[in-house]
């Protein structure tokens, strides 16, 4: 099954974590999203340190360093704190690779109209975030996700909290927005 994502009912003061759908419910699709330099992998969590597919994206993607992180109320300090920080839009002067291996969660991004797409992640799920792309993230209501992080070289994870309109990250991702197709929309395994 492929990764579910749709556009947020933004009025809503719900809690974060709820799937907060429009009415009627507006999905959008993986074309859609690649349109916007999000990527998207379906991949078998059960055998990712194994997995010949993972193994070539990070191959050609250059992701040589890895890391697996558990976010839940037992494993995650300051819990409440640390999630309430994760939901402030931002964006990374890098690529924001995530892998889900077990529960779920969300990532929430900025169309080109400044409208939020909330997009659910499971387990299998590998996505990429641009550079540059204002997003942030929540646990949905199962408060918890174990993730695979990738990166190139170095973990790098600075959070540049919106406005960053002058940040050259974002200067090249409008610009790239402007100038061409981002990504290529990748079919579920």
């Amino acid at each position: 099954m492929a990764i579910e994502a749709w556009f947020m009912d933004e009025t809503s003061g719900e809690d974060q974590r709820l799937p907060r759908h429009c009415n009627p419910k507006e999905f959008v699709s993986l074309d859609y999203l690649a349109e916007l330099g999000v990527l998207y992998w379906r991949l078998n969590p059960e055998n990712y340190e194994n997995d010949e597919e993972l193994k070539k994206i990070r191959e050609e993607r250059g992701y040589n360093y890895m890391d697996l992180l558990d976010i839940c109320p037992e494993k995650v300090a300051d819990f409440k704190e640390k999630l309430k920080s994760f939901y402030t839009e931002h964006i990374h002067a890098d690529e924001e690779i995530r892998y889900c291996l077990k529960g779920s969660a969300y990532f929430d991004v900025r169309d080109k109209d400044d409208r939020w797409i909330r997009i659910w992640i499971k387990a299998g799920d590998l996505i990429i975030l641009p550079a540059g792309i204002y997003h942030r993230f929540t646990l949905d209501t199962g408060d918890y996700v174990k993730l695979m992080r990738l990166f190139v070289g170095e973990p790098v994870w600075t959070a540049y909290n919106r406005p960053q309109e002058d940040h050259p990250a974002r200067k090249e991702y409008i610009q790239s927005m402007r100038t061409e197709k981002v990504g290529m929309a990748l079919e579920a395994y």
